[in-house]
Parts: structure tokens; sequence; C-alpha cells
């Protein structure tokens, strides 16, 4: 098993840093390229820019209420359940369905019953 983690690509786990204008304040973001490549997908899906996809998430993370200390963590997260609700087939893998055409209630509401169900 360890294998098929090891001997991946070592660029894979290479940090990369990148700058986003957001508000117009520039920030720097620092993340391990698999991160930036899986967030490239997702922004792609929905036709954005991955700046305007990480404004965006931005926004409407801070409209939520949260709280955006640290928005690299955040990201990161933001990749791996994408590709989580991806890997139990709540999202399509098919990169045409753009990701604001699905029901987001729905999908998270199934991950929440999934969250339940699978806690030791």
């Amino acid at each position: 098993m360890c294998k098929l983690f090891v001997n991946s690509d070592p660029s894979l786990w290479q940090n990369t840093t990148r700058s986003v204008r957001i508000d117009g304040m520039v920030t720097s973001i620092r993340l391990e390229n698999i991160f930036w490549f899986t967030l490239e997908e997702i922004a792609q899906r929905d036709q954005l820019s991955l700046a305007q996809m990480i404004v965006k998430l931005n926004h409407e993370a801070l409209a939520a209420g949260h709280d955006l200390d640290n928005f690299t963590s955040f990201l990161r997260v933001c990749a791996m359940r994408y590709l989580h609700l991806q890997t139990i087939g709540m999202l399509p893998a098919s990169a045409d369905i753009s990701l604001a055409s699905l029901n987001s209630e729905r999908i998270l509401e199934q991950e929440k019953r999934y969250f339940a169900a699978h806690q030791s």
C-alpha cells in the first residue's frame, strides 16, 4: 500500500507560492502542487480562473461567518472534500458538470449522514 504513495512523483508534494489579489490586497498562498492541481480542476468546472475561484471562496466563506485565519488550510480542505465527494459518489466525476449547477444542500446533507455513519 505505502509504495503507491511513497513512489509517487515528488513534485506533487513540493510547495508553490502563488499571489492572488483579494479585495485589492495581494495575498500569498503556499500549497503543495497536488492541491493547486485539484483547485484548478474545481475552478475549471465552473469556468472560473483559479484566482476568481479563490476570491469567490473567500467572499462566500466570510459571508457565511467563517473565520478564515488559516485560509490555506481551508483551501486544502476544499480540495480534499472535492476529491472525497467524488470518491463516495456524491459529486459527478465529469468535468462537464459545473459544481454551481448541483444541489449543494442535498449534497451537504448526504455528506453529513455519511460522516455520522462512519465515525468510530
